[in-house]
């Protein structure tokens, strides 16, 4: 923005996957997924304030992409009414030119760095899609555990904070403590790679059936069928507690080959000798199973809370920051919060390797300009929007839809409340869309969560994923604490459905479709001021129900990142038979059946 420092953060790395692909051929979709740089996004931070942030997935419909950010650096362009060469800095949440000699080990490792990780390779990206803009004489590395740190301290309000990153890893690292306060962030203590507790929950993921690095929400939504005493123990013997508040993970020592290092083999073969043959995908989940995903789960616990101890001993802070993607694990994030151990806490709602594009781009800003005063983030709504114009067109579009546009929103707001009261499921589509992957209440699906059968429904015919997963809850913030276990005074806290609490015993049986078996729920609370559209259908659904809560997921269907446009939200409606569409102030419903409708264009 004029007379502003404009910085524009990216991250990904475009060629990991086809290096990958060219070096190892033939191997399964998920060994694939064995890679740096997926989840690549964009964000423009001006003047220290977050204008815009997007993932690229949105625009391209490839789920979790690694892909250039190109699309994404557009509307970050048009979000800020940005010309090119008014960008003055470009942030990437990786640097990896300081440890360029590890990559001289071997050719391997040094076409790797070449093609994948070098800077250069970054900047001819820049050139390739902006030609002509020199935004490579403005290219920014920023270290990856740096950005994430970014990205969760400056939005968090907190003038200081101890910070925990954990993730896979960084360049070459997989946790980092750190101390942020005003603009400075310090790193206190860092755990290699080669010791990565999320690689570790990682490959449980890929040994449990799924994908690794996409996958492990859903070993914690398994996790509270299990029994966790079964295997904790021995879980526990794969780590080594240290004195100095790290731990160490020798298991990894078992990947002694190149492909070993690259697709966990070694430690894959290991686990099945420890416990019999790997699930294989889409096969039926047993007992054995949720035990070792509920003993894996508490494990990761056991270290987090390890970890966090012994830095709150040693500097005394009250305030906690969590990135990285562990810090989507809202099982974790509970326990630390119930601990008590830090009076309050901030998780980055795109805890993942999307929110290291804002965190780096927040990083620049804040180490070129101190005097950037950082405040505490609200929801993040910082994607695109459509107004009523644009969602008319796309609607006019389709013969196969009828809408109906009401004159108020109170009047719209009771009728889909008395739509979800009487069993309909409703795609929701209002303002900017959420940064991150949680459902925040612009791109969400909605329905009632006093429905014993909707969870199942919703499961089977809509979304088309595993019947074990549960649904958060959506509520208004005057309301979650007399429903939910969370303290009262503290419901902005949980703003970004980021942390699992428990469902109190009287409203259990009320709330079944968001209930998980352990009695828990990962809820969100919606504040009048920072979602005032939600927030009124909650409150008109209240007076349908009794109860200012509805079930909240994400608004795509398997395999489909969350829509983005209007055209998507109508081909992912029709596509997986929801019952209405609610677009601004239209009330879209389908004309006749819907079988036959095309899948969204957004799968690929």
């Amino acid at each position: 923005m004029k007379g502003t420092m404009n910085t524009i953060g990216i991250s990904g790395l475009h060629h990991s996957v086809d290096f990958k692909k060219r070096e190892f051929p033939n191997l399964s979709s998920r060994s694939y997924r064995i890679a740096q740089g997926f989840d690549s996004a964009a964000a423009l931070v001006a003047g220290g304030e977050i204008v815009a942030a997007a993932a690229e997935e949105r625009f391209s419909g490839q789920k979790a992409t690694g892909a250039f950010p190109a699309q994404a650096i557009r509307y970050c362009l048009e979000a800020g009414r940005l010309r090119p060469e008014q960008v003055d800095h470009i942030a990437h949440g990786f640097s990896y030119e300081p440890f360029k000699e590890f990559f001289n080990e071997d050719d391997y490792r040094r076409r790797q760095y070449a093609e994948v990780y070098a800077p250069d390779a970054q900047k001819a990206l820049l050139e390739q899609h902006f030609p002509g803009t020199g935004w490579g004489a403005k290219f920014v590395p920023v270290p990856h555990h740096l950005a994430h740190a970014a990205s969760a301290f400056y939005p968090s309000g907190f003038d200081e904070a101890l910070i925990l990153v954990s993730d896979g890893m960084g360049e070459i690292h997989s946790l980092t403590v750190a101390v942020g306060k005003g603009a400075d962030i310090r790193v206190l203590q860092q755990i290699p790679a080669l010791h990565s507790l999320g690689t570790l929950y990682g490959v449980f993921t890929l040994y449990l059936g799924f994908y690794m690095g996409l996958d492990e929400y859903k070993v914690m939504g398994l996790a509270p069928y299990g029994n966790p005493r079964r295997y904790y123990h021995r879980l526990l013997e794969f780590i080594k507690f240290k004195n100095d508040g790290t731990y160490a993970i020798p298991v990894f020592a078992r990947d002694q080959t190149l492909a070993d290092r690259e697709n966990h083999t070694g430690v894959l073969r290991f686990l099945e000798e420890q416990f019999g043959p790997a699930r294989k995908p889409d096969s039926e989940i047993t007992a054995e199973h949720q035990d070792l995903a509920a003993a894996l789960q508490a494990a990761l616990q056991t270290c987090q809370m390890h970890v966090l101890r012994h830095f709150k001993r040693q500097t005394g802070l009250v305030n906690l920051c969590l990135a990285g993607g562990v810090a989507l694990n809202c099982s974790a994030n509970g326990v630390i919060k119930r601990s008590r151990l830090f009076r309050q806490m901030f998780v980055q709602p795109a805890a993942g390797d999307d929110g290291t594009a804002l965190g780096a781009a927040l990083y620049v800003q804040h180490q070129r300009d101190p005097a950037c005063n950082p405040h505490r983030m609200t929801v993040p709504l910082w994607g695109p929007e459509f107004d009523d114009e644009q969602i008319a067109q796309a609607i006019a579009a389709r013969a196969d839809c009828h809408a109906v546009k009401h004159d108020s929103f109170e009047r719209l707001s009771q009728d889909i409340a008395a739509r979800v009261g009487r069993g309909e499921i409703v795609a929701w589509f209002q303002g900017r869309m959420e940064f991150g992957p949680r459902a925040l209440g612009s791109r969400s699906i909605l329905a009632d969560p006093r429905d014993h059968a909707m969870r199942e429904r919703i499961n089977r015919l809509v979304k088309k994923r595993e019947a074990f997963r549960p649904f958060a809850p959506v509520v208004t913030r005057e309301a979650a604490a007399r429903i939910f276990d969370l303290p009262a005074g503290e419901e902005d806290t949980f703003a970004h459905m980021l942390y699992v609490m428990s469902v109190r015993p009287g409203f259990r049986e009320q709330l079944p479709a968001i209930t998980h078996v352990d009695g828990s729920a990962r809820a969100q609370t919606v504040a009048r001021e920072h979602n005032p559209r939600l927030w009124q259908l909650l409150v008109e659904f209240e007076k349908v129900s009794g109860l200012p809560v509805l079930l909240n997921t994400s608004f795509n269907v398997k395999g489909q990142p969350i829509v983005c446009t209007p055209k998507e939200a109508l081909e992912t409606f029709l596509f997986a038979g929801l019952d209405v569409l609610v677009m601004g102030d239209y009330v879209v419903t389908a004309r006749g059946a819907n079988k036959d409708a095309p899948p969204p264009t957004t799968l690929g």
